[in-house]
Formats: C-alpha cells, sequence, structure tokens
C-alpha cells in the first residue's frame, strides 16, 4: 500500500490493505463516550483493537490517547475496559502514562477533568525505547552505609560518586492545550478535538527511530503525519471525515512543499 498519504475511508478498511507485523508505532486519540463530535461517525472499536494488534510488528507499539465522560456524577470507565480487551487481544499493558492538561477553564461546580491516559500497549516488550531526559533537580551526596563499609575493606577513603546530569522523566506528561498552544496552524482549529503536537512529538522519538512507519487510526486534524515529517518518519493515516481531510491537507501542504523543494 501507498506510505505518507491520508486514507479518506475507515481504518478498517485501511488495515484491511496492510500486511501482518507492517507498523511501527499507531499513535491516536479515539473518539470516546460521546464526548467528541466526529460528524456522526460511530466506530467499531472492538474489531479495531484486533486488526491494530495484528498489523503491528513484533516489537511495536500502540499508544491510544483515551478519557473518561462523566455521567450522572460518574466516570463510565470505558478508558479501562478498552485497555483491558487490548490485553484480551495480546496486547501487554507496558505503561499506564497520564496526559495532563492545563489551561482548562474551570466551572466551579466540580474539580476538572485534567488528564487523560495514555495507555501505551506493545506487541511483545517494545523495539524501541529513546528515553526523555531532563537536568536533575539536584544530587543525593550522602555516602551509602555498604559504599562506606567496601571503602574502609579496600582502604579507600573519601572516593566521590559519580552521578548522570541528566535522569529520565516520569510517565505524567504534562502540556498547555488552548489556543495557540497545541499547534500554531490556524486551520487545524476547525477540528473539535486535536492534541498537542509535542505530545505526539515524544511518543513517536520515544517509541520509533528515523524511517520508522507510523500510523493513526483516528488522523482527525493530522497532528500525527505533521510530527512524523517532523520527525523523519513515514506515516498512515485513516480519516473518516472528507471535511477534516481537507484540514489534513490545508495543514501539510505547506510541509510537503517544502520537502519537495529541497528535493
Amino acid at each position: 500500500m501507498e506510505i505518507n498519504k491520508i486514507y479518506n475511508e475507515s481504518n478498517l478498511d485501511t488495515m484491511a490493505k496492510m500486511p501482518d507485523c507492517f507498523i511501527d508505532l499507531t499513535i491516536t486519540s479515539p473518539p470516546y463516550d460521546g464526548l467528541r463530535n466526529y460528524n456522526g461517525y460511530s466506530f467499531p472499536f472492538e474489531e479495531i483493537a484486533k486488526e491494530l494488534y495484528r498489523v503491528t510488528k513484533q516489537g511495536g507499539v500502540v499508544v491510544w490517547v483515551v478519557g473518561d465522560q462523566t455521567i450522572d456524577g460518574s466516570e463510565t470507565g470505558t478508558s479501562f475496559k478498552q485497555a483491558l480487551y487490548f490485553m484480551q487481544c495480546g496486547f501487554k499493558l507496558h505503561d499506564t502514562m497520564i496526559y495532563a492538561r492545563y489551561g482548562l477553564p474551570q466551572n466551579n461546580k466540580r474539580y476538572e477533568q485534567g488528564f487523560e491516559y495514555m495507555f501505551v500497549l506493545s506487541k511483545g516488550c517494545p523495539n524501541t525505547f529513546n528515553a526523555i531526559r531532563q537536568q536533575r533537580k539536584y544530587i543525593d551526596l550522602r555516602e551509602p552505609k555498604h559504599r562506606v563499609k567496601d571503602n574502609k575493606i579496600k582502604g579507600l577513603k573519601n572516593k566521590p560518586r559519580e552521578f548522570e546530569d541528566t535522569t529520565v522523566i516520569y510517565n505524567i506528561w504534562r502540556y498547555a492545550i488552548g489556543g495557540g498552544n497545541v499547534t500554531k496552524d490556524k486551520c487545524a482549529y476547525e477540528h473539535p478535538a486535536i492534541f498537542p503536537e509535542l505530545l505526539a512529538y515524544d511518543h513517536i522519538k520515544t517509541w520509533t527511530n528515523e524511517n520508522d512507519l507510523v500510523y493513526d487510526c483516528f488522523m482527525g486534524s493530522g497532528t500525527t503525519a505533521k510530527v512524523a515529517i517532523v520527525a523523519n518518519r513515514k506515516y498512515i493515516g485513516s480519516e473518516i471525515s472528507e471535511e477534516y481531510c481537507k484540514i489534513i491537507d490545508k495543514r501539510l501542504e505547506p510541509m510537503l512543499n517544502n520537502l519537495f523543494t529541497n528535493l
């Protein structure tokens, strides 16, 4: 099938064209619990989950960004049901990460839902983990008891400990949302639910290497495709809405023109 293309069709139709063990990484944010308006389309989750397992390479990863609706004061738990079903399909729940959103408006009637889950589902052990690192904020200079004992035995005195300047970040990732924060592409805001470009970038850099193939089965406004181009990855997208495909075309056109110009 053709690579670096957005398919205006059901993701099941797109995946039907794929051979087994084809995709390195899927990153997507599906519609859930009626929270988002996707032009009236509905999606058969269980069939999609099974196909995602089939088309994912051994060692490949699916990042499923999802939340829950609150109905009558209680959350639905749909996100957890989906994660458990993915496991029934054969995926391992490699990590339950949190996408913490700040910049949300407050309604003063309840604590605002300030996060979504990012279920990292792996087909076996992940092939790639390019960990994001940050500067250490402090260093513990105390000498462990076993080191003091070892130093006495070896005749060493005040041997300095060695530290790395950075450490791997935790699995709660914080991103600002709202106008101008998730993307600078004005046309993207014609879509009702876009996730931050940096979120897609962080996952693509973490779970893939250059020239790997990234898929988004709910391409929406085209964030995954745009970031894949920036990160020098190949991409495939499925988007059933023709209206949203037009948004993607407008968003990607300047980037693709620059690529062709530089060839």
